[in-house]
């Protein structure tokens, strides 16, 4: 008899006896098991595709994306979001990551938090999330009532929702996108940190990686948008404008000390031979779009 028919909960044949496996084979079917999970991600594409369009129409208004789980789920949306100012200069509120259970939650596991309803409904409400906003609640089993209330009470007022799940879902009314990400049974029976936790740290950055190249913080593959917060990003985003213009290392760090360590203003001035203000006011004529402020002089950066 099955122990559950939710994928997340049921045994997986592969390992029935891993408790009797060596080292080695205890990591090769671990090993095993995670190369299915790119190809479950996969099938999900079309709904992550279609929530990365409703969260760039989100910032294109003004608003944010959140992102709301508990224990694993949480964690790992957090994860995403405070790795979205230093990778792209953006603002810290950009991209948001809500736990379950609050901070401490992230390092020590709060018991039954998950099943509160009543504090998803009020996080909601305390964040200020308005009709402009995407909220993506993660829930790999599908069962944490915190995140469902969160959804619908968002949904009350007007934002963007979707739902991340790994098991076969049924799309709720407050739900605008549902994504599904069947990766099986765990290695270990529940154990959701691992494929399930896999998938959803792939998903997680795809939706943001996608959303920060459509709203124009890269140029080809290049982080022109990155923050210069310490000596080795500095050094990265010189390497960049030497790179991408031809000009020698010290010229280019010269420039990005001037355009206060923004890479991608540098790279203009560096182009057009410009100031830093003239650099920024092109810049903001186009959406922030470093290709096309070049584009219109006919100029193509090395990539």
């Amino acid at each position: 008899m099955a122990i559950s028919d939710k994928h997340t909960e049921m045994q997986n044949l592969a390992s029935m006896n891993i408790d009797e496996m060596n080292t080695g084979e205890i990591l090769h079917l671990i090993n095993n098991e995670d190369k299915t999970v790119p190809l479950a991600v996969e099938k999900a594409i079309p709904e992550v595709g279609e929530f990365v369009d409703k969260v760039v129409e989100s910032f294109h208004k003004k608003g944010k994306l959140y992102y709301i789980g508990a224990g694993t789920s949480g964690r790992l949306g957090v994860l995403d979001a405070s790795e979205i100012p230093p990778t792209y200069s953006a603002p810290n509120s950009l991209v948001q990551g809500i736990m379950c259970g609050g901070l401490a939650a992230l390092v020590t596991a709060v018991e039954g938090a998950e099943d509160e309803y009543d504090e998803g409904v009020k996080i909601v409400e305390e964040r200020g999330l308005t009709e402009n906003d995407c909220l993506l609640g993660i829930t790999t089993s599908g069962m944490a009532s915190y995140v469902h209330a969160a959804l619908k009470r968002a949904k009350e007022i007007g934002v963007t929702t979707g739902l991340l799940v790994c098991n076969e879902y049924e799309k709720p009314d407050y739900v605008d996108v549902l994504i599904k990400t069947i990766v099986g049974p765990e290695v270990i029976t529940g154990s959701t940190r691992m494929k399930a936790g896999t998938a959803t740290k792939l998903i997680l950055n795809m939706i943001t990686t996608s959303a920060m190249v459509l709203m124009h913080k890269t140029y080809g593959n290049l982080m022109v948008d990155l923050m210069t917060t310490n000596k080795k990003l500095w050094d990265r985003g010189a390497r960049i404008v030497r790179h991408c213009t031809g000009i020698d290392y010290d010229k280019a760090m010269n420039l990005l000390i001037k355009a206060g360590g923004r890479v991608k203003a540098t790279l203009v001035m560096a182009s057009l031979n410009v100031s830093y203000e003239e650099a920024e006011r092109r810049l903001k004529v186009h959406d922030g779009s470093l290709r096309k402020t070049l584009d219109e002089e006919g100029i193509t950066l090395n990539l």
